[in-house]
């Protein structure tokens, strides 16, 4: 009992009632992580960051009432700033529930598009178990009014008031420092909103997208279209002419793109040897695409990602832009942004249909968002597949699954589609996978990432070639074009050493020259029906994938805001740019500071006059084109832009639920003129023509 009344006391005190709000705002932070918010906890250090991530905002904003004189002002300073924090976190709760994501503030500035987000749905978010985020909101005032909790008149000595201060602003310093062991990058790389509040906490992350916010629309705010001028240009001057023997021999094709995740050049064609020496092939499948006289393939192709990694990916081979120099254009500006993207170009000049397919949270990487404004039609997201223990991991479903579950959806679309499909399997931490019969070896390193990242690939690659008979026993195979390109390094530089004896290399004498030439990822196009396909030496990168694509589909780039060049131009500029200035072209190679001589593999430390002239030109073109870039994306600039032809995009006409209905309603509307494999198998699904294995996951 005496315990009881110390504490009964300690509460009628200002700081007592103060450390109460905090409790109860921790409490029901925690009955949100838990019972609304899907965080995905995965270690005990994401469990403990998650318990002190609600504190520290929390405790900050509330101590604003412990410096404050007057008794009732205090309180009623205390129980406001509660409230607010209270209904902050109850409203995200019910946002969550329709949309998986969290309220920003651009949420708020088009509070209008929220509204009609949710329409008549609304009372539907509301759950039985609600009273627990706002019950106390009408308690407490009775409470304080009846003086059952007595509003104090001590004033707390300022030292203690500040000492709380103190406090929570270490906790949240502790918080940050152990949210960037965990997941490192996390600010930098911003990998989505889901990851910010399970690190941050709703509180924190409302602040830092504030931040965010207004430091993009001060700079949008600036722009004008005069900025264009330069723009276009550069864009004129970059252009480089399509070549006429190959521009439309693909037009009026379904584009079906396959994104290999982290999957890096120098897999293809690479044999892993086992414990007995005996070699396996990785990809056997994608060594037969390479080959094959009907897949144009370049292997000097290059990704050209930086924190945004696939989500830049993503946002060079759409738009041909590059991504931010820091964080990921899709969180910073994708639900902002005006874009000329892939499908938006292709949807106004071709009648295609477009869609995204993605075993994945629809949030990530902001993808729900930017996807509308980049004009896709569809995004089928996790939300669309079975997702089980057994077929997915952290960063989605896994591969074969993944494919086969698409192409319920895949059959309804009209066509001409443009068609995505986000993979994931062979993705970090690469554990390995089998089907029934046998399994794929591992690499015998010292790094257990180097050592799965053969098996993952090999999966994925058994995954494609299920796919690809798919769509050849569903009669899509013979009148589409199927672009697969790799988003990103899987091996970091960090354990290219470890990987270089697989590569045949010394690592006592692996250098930064070895380092790029590993940023190679695959790029191939493989038309069905083409004899004049071939490996293609020609050095690129992933900015250049979308006016080679439209040359390819007889639709000119040339009035289009793109930094790249089709890569069959006679005319392609063979520079290719990372985002952080390094820069590799066939004769040269500079990365880390260093510039060397392709031949040789040697650094160029004594350059003769006529090196340092092409190299300050080299310089100079990678520049222009990173700075065009940062123009057109930072100062939104395409919103100015008339020329193109193309009617502006509302993303609010966009919705990515209940598609297959949709799809069925419109396949029903056209009738007779559908154009879906559907329709034209007589109503008939082709889901039953998938063949594949099953397999299991090893530890």
């Amino acid at each position: 009992m005496s315990h009881l009344k110390k504490y009964t006391n300690f509460i009628k005190t200002r700081i007592g009632f103060f450390s109460l709000l905090i409790l109860l705002l921790w409490l029901k932070n925690m009955f949100a992580y838990v019972v609304d918010f899907h965080l995905g906890i995965q270690s005990p250090m994401q469990l403990f960051i998650l318990l002190i991530n609600p504190l520290s905002v929390s405790m900050v904003l509330l101590s604003i009432g412990l410096f404050i004189k007057r008794p009732k002002v205090a309180y009623a300073t205390l129980f406001s700033i509660y409230a607010l924090l209270t209904i902050w976190l109850f409203s995200n709760a019910v946002y969550y529930r329709e949309f998986t994501d969290f309220i920003t503030i651009n949420t708020l500035l088009g509070a209008g598009q929220v509204s009609t987000g949710l329409g008549e749905s609304a009372l539907r978010l509301f759950r039985w178990y609600d009273f627990i985020y706002i019950l106390d909101l009408l308690v407490i005032p009775v409470l304080l009014i009846r003086k059952k909790l007595p509003i104090a008149t001590d004033y707390p000595r300022f030292r203690q008031a500040t000492a709380l201060a103190a406090i929570s602003l270490l906790i949240g310093s502790g918080n940050i420092f152990l949210a960037e062991i965990d997941r490192t990058g996390l600010l930098s790389r911003q990998f989505s909103r889901e990851y910010l509040v399970k690190y941050l906490g709703i509180n924190a992350f409302t602040l830092y997208d504030s931040y965010q916010t207004y430091q993009n629309n001060q700079i949008r705010a600036e722009a004008s279209p005069t900025d264009l001028k330069e723009v276009e240009s550069y864009i004129k001057d970059h252009y480089a002419e399509p070549d006429d023997s190959i521009y439309g021999i693909a037009k009026g094709k379904n584009v079906v793109y396959i994104h290999l995740e982290s999957f890096q050049q120098f897999l293809i064609d690479y044999q892993l040897p086992d414990e007995n020496g005996v070699n396996h092939t990785v990809t056997p499948f994608l060594n037969s695409l390479y080959h094959g006289e009907s897949t144009y393939s370049f292997d000097n192709f290059f990704h050209q990602v930086k924190a945004g990694k696939t989500s830049d990916a993503e946002t060079l081979m759409e738009n041909s832009l590059f991504g931010l120099n820091q964080g990921a254009l899709f969180t910073q500006m994708g639900d902002k942004n005006t874009f000329e993207a892939a499908p938006n170009i292709l949807k106004q000049k071709a009648d295609y249909t477009s869609a995204v397919f993605h075993g994945h949270s629809a949030s990530f990487w902001n993808r729900d968002k930017t996807y509308k404004h980049l004009g896709f039609d569809y995004f089928f997201d996790s939300s669309y597949y079975d997702v089980n223990d057994d077929n997915s991991f952290q960063y989605g479903m896994h591969d074969k699954p993944f494919l086969n579950q698409s192409v319920q959806y895949l059959e309804h679309l009209q066509q001409p589609f443009y068609a995505k499909f986000i993979t994931v399997s062979n993705h970090y931490p690469y554990s390995r996978f089998k089907n029934e019969e046998d399994g794929f070896p591992m690499a015998n390193t010292k790094d257990e990432t180097i050592n799965g990242y053969f098996a993952t690939a090999n999966y994925l690659d058994t995954a494609l070639k299920e796919f690809f008979d798919y769509m050849k026993a569903s009669g899509l195979y013979d009148n589409s074009i199927f672009v697969l390109y790799g988003d990103h390094y899987g091996i970091s530089n960090t354990r290219n050493k470890e990987l270089a004896p697989l590569l045949g290399k010394d690592s006592d004498s692996w250098t930064d020259y070895d380092n790029a030439q590993l940023q190679r990822v695959p790029f191939m196009i493989h038309v069905p029906g083409a004899t004049n396909g071939g490996i293609n030496h020609t050095y690129g990168g992933q900015v250049d994938a979308l006016p080679t694509l439209l040359h390819l589909l007889g639709i000119n780039s040339k009035k289009y805001l793109q930094l790249g060049q089709d890569l069959f131009s006679p005319e392609h500029k063979q520079v290719v740019a990372f985002r952080d200035g390094d820069f590799v072209t066939p004769q040269y190679t500079f990365y880390g500071g260093k510039m060397y001589d392709n031949q040789t593999a040697q650094v160029i430390d004594e350059p003769t006059p006529e090196q340092e002239q092409v190299f300050t030109e080299l310089n100079q073109a990678v520049d222009q084109q990173l700075i065009t870039s940062d123009k057109i994306n930072n100062g939104d600039l395409l919103r100015f832009y008339q020329n193109s032809g193309l009617d502006s995009i509302d993303p609010n006409s966009y919705d990515y639920r209940n598609q297959k209905a949709r799809l069925e309603t419109i396949e029903r509307q056209k009738g007779a003129k559908s154009s879906s494999l559907y329709s034209e198998n007589n109503q008939r699904s082709t889901v039953g023509l998938y063949k594949t294995k099953t397999y299991q996951q090893y530890e």
